[in-house]
């Protein structure tokens, strides 16, 4: 192997290299020069790897807090301001790719660990100890990386989680049965959720309830429903404060806690096209805000010029028709989050075409990953 430097970051996270054939590795830093690594994919023009030894560590470099950090959690290895620094950059890359200049900054509410209110792991098989333990996925693999400790979700989740994990030893079950558990903990600290069989319909759990910006939803362990709502309710608090017309459309509104933490006051559309997910915004609702299931894309009636339209698509970001309707229709303001900062630049730079950027916020829903939540303000030309 060919002793690589490392470039710099890249979106998803990992470290890029262009010495010789270009190199996406885990656990590593820009900077450093990586001695050895595992090889986890090759292609024509790239491979990615893991570092396993490097040189010369980054200043930036800080000892993992848990063993299978790269299952979960890759950026562990790196100062907590750093990481902050270095999201609010790839925001800036991804949306000077795209031809747009932003400025912003990564927020967060100080909390880098035990913040996930939910957690799904996999169960591993010792032939040793000839008991099942809790495991994670080695990243870029299938192999189960067993587990005693991790610091991503709430406590009362991995307590929970040992627990079943010891009644499946005492009844002496098979890992082999199970495809994985999956819990969830609202902030009380009541946790639900429970195992999933392989060759069998998932169970229905017991609903959870969370008050956020004061005002309860109720949800399901296993559906959508924020995983960081300390700061998501940073992110809300803001989205607020640039809402000014009566009229509020809320696109791929999930269970509803964007359009009713921010707009309940409002004459208030909510569309979503997830049966399962419109069932609890169905339950949601008050105050005579209409759910709506459909499509976002297929729902293009309500978009009208005087509302205020938000947008929290998938990874995907918003369909095209979607889009080019907006540019049609011309509402006042287009306030767009996303989990994908990529495709939000891209769906971004075609609106830009009617619509100026007035505000870009960066938040730090996931700490200690490279995931990012971003926030684009956008305003009729």
């Amino acid at each position: 192997m060919e002793h690589v430097k490392i470039d710099k970051l890249v979106p998803g996270g990992q470290a890029l290299s262009t010495a010789g054939m270009k190199g996406f590795f885990w656990n590593a830093l820009p900077g450093e020069t990586v001695l050895k690594y595992d090889v986890t994919r090759k292609k024509s023009h790239y491979f990615e790897a893991i570092a396993t030894e490097v040189t010369e560590p980054s200043s930036h470099r800080v000892e993992p807090r848990d063993e299978a950090f790269l299952s979960t959690s890759p950026w562990q290895i790196m100062d907590f301001e750093y990481e902050l620094l270095m999201k609010a950059e790839l925001v800036k890359e991804v949306f000077r790719q795209n031809g747009l200049a932003i400025e912003t900054e990564c927020l967060t509410d100080g909390n880098e660990y035990f913040y996930r209110n939910k957690m799904e792991y996999a169960l591993f098989f010792d032939n040793e100890s000839r008991e099942i333990k809790l495991a994670f996925h080695a990243r870029g693999s299938h192999r189960k990386v067993p587990i005693a400790n991790s610091s991503l979700e709430k406590p009362e989740i991995l307590a929970a989680a040992k627990r079943i994990v010891a009644d499946l030893n005492a009844r002496s079950e098979e890992a082999r049965k199970y495809q994985s558990l999956l819990l969830r903990c609202n902030a009380a600290g009541e946790v639900s959720g429970g195992l999933f069989e392989n060759g069998r319909p998932h169970p229905v759990f017991p609903k959870l309830k969370d008050t956020i910006l004061g005002h309860e939803y109720s949800y399901s362990p296993n559906g959508f429903f924020q995983i960081n709502l300390p700061v998501y309710e940073m992110a809300l608090t803001e989205i607020k404060k640039h809402i000014k017309t009566e009229k509020v459309l809320d696109l791929y509104a999930g269970v509803g806690t964007i359009g009713l933490s921010v707009a309940a006051d409002r004459d208030l559309t909510l569309v979503e096209c997830d049966k399962a997910a419109y069932g609890e915004l169905e339950n949601n609702v008050f105050n005579g805000a209409k759910p709506v299931l459909a499509k976002s894309e297929e729902a293009l009636e309500y978009v009208s010029p005087d509302a205020t339209v938000i947008l929290d698509p998938p990874r995907a970001g918003c369909d095209e028709k979607l889009i080019n309707h907006l540019l049609e229709v011309l509402p006042p303001k287009i306030i767009y989050l996303s989990c994908n900062p990529a495709t939000q630049a891209r769906d971004v730079a075609k609106l830009c075409a009617n619509y100026k950027i007035a505000n870009v916020k960066t938040y730090n829903f996931f700490p200690r990953t490279p995931h990012i939540e971003n926030l684009v303000i956008l305003e009729r030309v």
